[in-house]
């Protein structure tokens, strides 16, 4: 009896990764994903709200049991290791999601359920292998924009104190102190009318736009080309551990997997030709 519910159990379990490895599986998570997308834009809109209030909500919690489900599913894939679903980082990410969907969307909660049913969207991008590269490769790349973000946070605070004596008489609307000079500086940064402010100080003094550009050159160009470089080489280190991940040997789970599957299919073949011989002995005596 035991052996039998071993069997069962692992019948279970075997069905359940057959399920999860289905492409069609991933494929309705992510038609699920994009409906919640939408069913969150019509919540922003009174007149919807106003006259499908409950269909929206039924669809959210159609969605959210579609969600725990899949969860469900996914855990039973590990068999007697469920702990294994939480091994992998994006695994986490959506259970945490679909744990923080069941606060009640009713009273104090109610502003932080909706804003859970905005997060949903994000599952898009456990959904696509694509899109966790990038994910991966940039949080692979914050140590890196760590150091070059102290660079620029240097580089800031010197023009930012330069800027100050140089130019808080001129014009005091943009640096009359090191915070507002900081934010003129992010301002010129991302190229927001800051000719404007160069202009202003060329007025008083001809030669102020040697400032500007050096640190045009200096904590635009230079800076935000580091940060490219960064990132561009961690997704060519990311997509070079893909490949090493796929290259890799079967383990031993897939193993047994697959000898399992070569049984049954030899099985049935042998029963099939047990049942061919039957028919021919039978056809034989008929004849005789």
């Amino acid at each position: 009896m035991s052996e039998i519910s071993v069997q069962q159990k692992r019948s279970f379990t075997e069905q359940c990764r057959q399920l999860v490895d289905l492409p069609l599986f991933n494929q309705i998570i992510i038609a699920l994903i994009a409906i919640n997308a939408v069913v969150v834009g019509l919540e922003t809109s009174t007149w919807v709200v106003e006259r499908f209030s409950g269909v929206l909500h039924g669809i959210n919690q159609l969605i959210l049991l579609a969600f725990m489900v899949e969860a469900a599913i996914k855990i039973a894939a590990h068999g007697n290791r469920p702990w294994r679903y939480f091994a992998n980082g994006w695994n986490c990410f959506d259970f945490t999601i679909i744990v923080l969907s069941l606060i009640p969307a009713a009273g104090p909660m109610a502003t932080l359920a909706r804003l859970v049913r905005v997060l949903r969207v994000l599952r898009l991008v456990s959904a696509f292998p694509e899109l966790r590269l990038l994910v991966d490769t940039l949080l692979r790349s914050l140590p890196s924009m760590f150091h070059i973000s102290l660079l620029m946070g240097i580089i800031f605070y010197i023009y930012a104190v330069a800027g100050y004596f140089l130019f808080h008489e001129i014009d005091p609307t943009h640096w009359r102190s090191l915070p507002i000079a900081l934010l003129s500086l992010f301002r010129i940064v991302t190229f927001e009318d800051w000719t404007d402010i160069m202009y202003t100080a060329m007025e008083t003094m001809p030669y102020a736009w040697v400032y500007f550009i050096s640190f045009v050159v200096m904590g635009a160009f230079v800076m935000i080309n580091l940060f490219i470089g960064v990132v561009l080489n961690n997704l060519e280190e990311a997509k070079l551990r893909r490949l090493d991940e796929l290259q890799m040997p079967p383990s031993q789970t897939e193993i047994l997997r697959e000898l399992r599957a070569t049984q049954e299919s030899l099985a049935r073949l042998q029963k099939r030709l047990g049942d061919l011989g039957g028919g021919t002995s039978q056809e034989k005596g008929t004849e005789s």
